[in-house]
């Protein structure tokens, strides 16, 4: 009987700490479970998470390379421009001295033109005065009796000579005219090319 008793006693020994080591398993199953959950609701954080960082980069990449794209575009839209305004200048450049060739050529010829026909009515001037001083050394050394026929030769010559002396004063005031007109021709187109060289 006491060995009985003493395996029965060792038993629910056993028993008890069998029951209490499930308890523990049981405790630390539910623990373990709870832990699961809690990771299994945290990788569900974390994959949503993930998923809105791809769409967020997928929309960044996507504006990146739209944005690289408009870069590009504007980019040739301005050497573009950039060569359209250095062809413009280049234009202009050779019209400006086109026109300053010009000018000076005319001017040139102008003041060759003006020039030839002063100095033409100058020496007819000249001649015309020499002819006057030897009628006057005619008519001081002979003293003819048409002195009244001289003195109407002599004046039709003063007169003559004072004309032509007119003449060539208008011309010289036309040829000053001409040349301020030119001067202030080529002055306001010159100001007019200025004004169109920086059209940006």
């Amino acid at each position: 009987m006491d060995d009985t008793g003493t395996i029965l006693f060792q038993i629910s020994t056993l028993k008890d700490m069998l029951d209490k080591i499930t308890r523990e398993i049981e405790s630390e199953i539910v623990k373990i479970e709870e832990i699961e959950t809690a990771l299994d609701a945290r990788e569900s954080e974390l994959m949503k998470l993930i998923y809105l960082s791809q769409y967020e980069l997928s929309g960044f990449i996507a504006v990146t390379v739209n944005s690289r794209k408009s870069v590009a575009a504007l980019t040739e839209e301005i050497n573009h421009q950039r060569r359209k305004k250095a062809d413009l200048l280049e234009r202009l450049n050779k019209k400006r001295e086109i026109f300053s060739t010009a000018c000076i050529e005319f001017q040139k010829n102008i003041e060759s033109e003006e020039c030839n026909r002063v100095r033409s009515m100058l020496l007819e001037k000249e001649s015309l005065e020499d002819e006057i001083q030897k009628l006057d050394r005619i008519d001081t050394k002979f003293r003819i009796p048409m002195t009244a026929v001289s003195d109407e030769i002599l004046e039709d010559l003063h007169s003559s000579n004072s004309a032509l002396a007119m003449e060539i004063q208008e011309r010289q005031a036309e040829h000053e005219r001409l040349l301020k007109e030119i001067e202030q021709f080529k002055s306001v187109l010159l100001s007019t090319i200025s004004d169109v060289d920086d059209p940006w």
